[in-house]
């Protein structure tokens, strides 16, 4: 698997999206700015959205694109970004969305390291109380370890 598929770079500590689309625009957009995607893997990012929601759960979406948009992937990567006011996610609140691109499938074991961080309440309580983009990068960080 790649190296730091989460960069301190790609986290953000307050989002700027009150829409769910403009959350998933936004971790897309540091997804395309890590060069991890093409500005086109964003729209198909939106696209899986219209068809089934990627909310999970604990405050938690991940936005990720559709199976037609491989091609639009560079490298895997992650993107991660807080928000301090809850979006509303198709009636769920979401205060974190972490966009995810996987080359040969390495998002699925991306997607099952983020999914244990947020299964545990006092995890997601740190995570929602972290002071900063650094405090959240260092409660993430386990997801680069092989």
């Amino acid at each position: 698997m790649t190296d730091n598929i989460l960069t301190p770079e790609n986290v953000v500590a307050a989002g700027s999206a009150t829409t769910k689309d403009e959350a998933i625009r936004e971790a897309g957009a540091l997804l395309v700015a890590a060069g991890a995607v093409k500005p086109e893997y964003v729209d198909a990012m939106l696209e899986r959205e219209a068809s089934v929601s990627t909310y999970m759960g604990n405050f938690l979406a991940i936005p990720h694109g559709t199976n037609e948009a491989k091609d639009a992937i560079t490298r895997s990567a992650l993107s991660l970004v807080r928000y301090d006011k809850a979006i509303d996610w198709d009636g769920e609140e979401v205060r974190f969305a972490v966009g995810i691109a996987g080359l040969n499938n390495e998002h699925l074991e991306i997607l099952s390291k983020i999914a244990i961080v947020f299964s545990d309440e006092d995890e997601v309580a740190k995570l929602i109380h972290a002071a900063d983009a650094n405090e959240l990068f260092a409660l993430l960080e386990e997801v680069n370890a092989e």
